[in-house]
Parts: structure tokens; C-alpha cells; sequence
């Protein structure tokens, strides 16, 4: 029921800020894809997510359907992203460029996919609208914002990024409170919200949401050698999430990178994580933000030179 509820309020707010109201819902052709679990708008095109089969575009005020991708079937053991892509932290705990400012919280910007995806905005608008610009980077070129989780660490740069763009998808976990939903509508973003994995543009995915008290999603790009996954803080726990991902996705973890949330495990536990984690197949591995210094260390010192190191400023082109 949760997810008719999401998905309801979802469709009413996207009506809402298109400024379209009906007084009853007819039923259309479709799609006859499985369950929905996401809905969205964007001009006169409407996209429904669905469980397992893929994504259906409307172009009609949904009285037909067309498919526009199979879901996760399109992932093989050897195919992915057939030219680089960069990726750019913007907002973390520690820098790497002189001139950008450091703080609590974790930000990243995606390019050379078929779409510019920002995920997640830091803690402070002001450090987040700074750093972008200093970066050198085009809002106006973003078409996605994603958001980990409902941490202010990670969405209160939003006020900043909304100064330099709006008016584009937001991807939450359906989990999002009702206040986070109306509060990202309020500053003229378009919430999107999902619970499976799903595609957000070729070669890159929402993990869907993870259980736990603090529920959370993360990025998967698709690569020939594997899956590199990208998080926020990993609250439902960096081992459990990589997981799961290697069992949605049917692939091995190539690389991992993003906060871990680990501060408070002892040198064992974080032995048998990093253990864990290479046992699903992690080659590279990036530890930041949440993760802790000492905890940090171990990752370094146990990839050695597949250790990627982030900080804002920094850049990771994967190929």
C-alpha cells in the first residue's frame, strides 16, 4: 500500500507543478509492464517505471504506452560505458584543490553519459554554490539530481544548486518524508521516487532503496569490468548494499567509492569488511566523508595503488 500511496503523491505533485488538474482517473492502454513502483512528468511526456519491466513513455496523456528500455536485463557480464566517463566531487570532508573548501558532507557530478547527473549537494549552500562555480561547472547542463538519502549532510546544498538550475527530476527513495517531498517541489524540482533499481540514463542506475533506519540508495555505472558503485553514506552498510547490488544486477563490484560510515569499527571488523568487499569482486575502492580517518588508512593501505582517492576538486575518469 506504501507504494500506491508514493506513487500517487508522486503523480499529484508532478500535475501540481506542471499546474494540470483532472478530476478522475481514467483507465488507458498500458503499460503492461508489471507493477508500477515510479511515475514522473516532464512537459507533455510521461515515464512509468515499472517492476521488472523496464520504463514506459506516453506521449499521449497516457493513452498509449511505448517502451523505452527492458530494465536491468539490458546488463551483461561484458558490456557498459563505451567511452570515459568523469566524475567530479564537489562537496567532502577533505580537498584536494587549492581555493575549494572542505566540509561534512558529500556531493559528485557525473558527465560523459548520455545525461549530467548530480548526486547529492553537501550541507551548505553556500560552500556548494562556491565550490561548483570555482569548479567551473555548467548547471545548466544538469539533468538529473539524485539524492542518497534524506541526510541534511548530503540535500542542504540544494538552496545553492536551485540558485543555478531548476526545474529538473529529483530521485529520492520513496522513503523521503512528506516535508522532504514538498520542500524539494517548493524549490521548483520535479520529485522522482523509487524503490527497485532503475535506469536513469544509459549505462547508470538507482540501486533502489535499501532498508534500515536511515534507508538510502546508490549510483551503479554499468563498465566492462564490472559495476562501479557509488554511495552517500551506506547506513544500511556498505557490505549489505554491494550485496545486493551484485544480486540485482548479476555482475561483480568493480569499484566502490563514496562515504561508508564506519567510524566506529574496531581494526578487525574493518578487516573483515574490506575482506567482504573484495570477495564480491572490488578491484578499486575510494573511502571518504563518513567513513573515518583511521578507517581510511586501512583502505589505502590494503588497495594500495587501486586506492582512489577523493576530495573536492578531485576527478575520476572511468573507462
Amino acid at each position: 500500500m506504501r507504494k500506491v500511496r508514493s506513487i500517487l503523491v508522486l503523480f499529484l505533485l508532478s500535475l501540481m507543478h506542471a499546474g494540470v488538474a483532472h478530476a478522475q482517473w481514467v483507465q488507458t492502454n498500458g503499460p503492461y509492464g508489471g507493477m508500477i513502483v515510479s511515475f514522473a512528468a516532464s512537459g507533455t511526456n510521461l515515464f512509468a517505471g515499472t517492476y521488472g519491466g523496464g520504463v514506459f513513455l506516453s506521449t499521449n496523456n497516457g493513452t498509449n504506452w511505448t517502451a523505452v528500455n527492458t530494465g536491468l536485463t539490458a546488463i551483461t557480464s561484458t558490456n557498459g560505458i563505451e567511452t570515459p566517463v568523469t566524475i567530479r566531487i564537489i562537496y567532502d570532508n577533505y580537498t584536494k584543490t587549492d581555493g575549494l573548501a572542505s566540509d561534512w558532507g558529500f556531493s559528485l557530478i557525473i558527465s560523459g553519459l548520455k545525461s549530467v547527473i548530480l548526486f547529492d549537494t553537501g550541507g551548505k549552500p553556500d560552500i556548494f554554490e562556491s565550490n561548483f562555480r570555482k569548479m567551473n561547472l555548467d548547471a545548466s547542463s544538469v539533468d538529473f539530481l539524485v539524492l542518497s538519502h534524506e541526510h541534511e549532510d548530503h540535500t542542504g546544498g540544494i538552496p545553492g544548486f536551485v540558485r543555478m538550475k531548476k526545474n529538473i527530476p529529483v530521485i529520492i527513495p520513496e522513503s523521503f518524508s512528506a516535508g522532504s517531498k514538498n520542500e524539494l517541489v517548493r524549490s521548483e524540482l520535479e520529485p522522482v521516487l523509487v524503490s527497485n533499481p532503475a535506469l536513469i540514463c544509459e549505462n547508470l542506475y538507482s540501486s533502489g532503496e535499501f532498508a534500515g533506519p536511515i534507508p538510502e540508495q546508490a549510483l551503479v555505472l554499468n563498465t566492462s569490468k564490472g559495476l562501479v558503485v557509488m554511495t552517500g553514506c551506506s547506513h544500511p552498510g556498505i557490505v549489505e548494499m554491494l550485496k545486493e547490488i551484485k544480486s540485482a544486477f548479476h555482475k561483480n563490484i568493480y569499484m566502490v567509492f563514496g562515504g561508508f560510515h564506519l567510524l566506529d569499527k574496531s581494526d578487525q571488523e574493518m578487516e573483515n569488511i574490506i575482506a567482504e568487499m573484495k570477495a564480491l569482486g572490488a578491484v578499486k575502492c575510494g573511502a571518504s566523508h563518513c567513513t573515518g580517518e583511521k578507517q581510511i588508512k586501512m583502505f589505502k593501505d590494503s588497495f594500495g595503488a587501486d586506492f582512489v582517492e577523493l576530495g573536492v576538486g578531485n576527478s575520476i575518469v572511468i573507462k
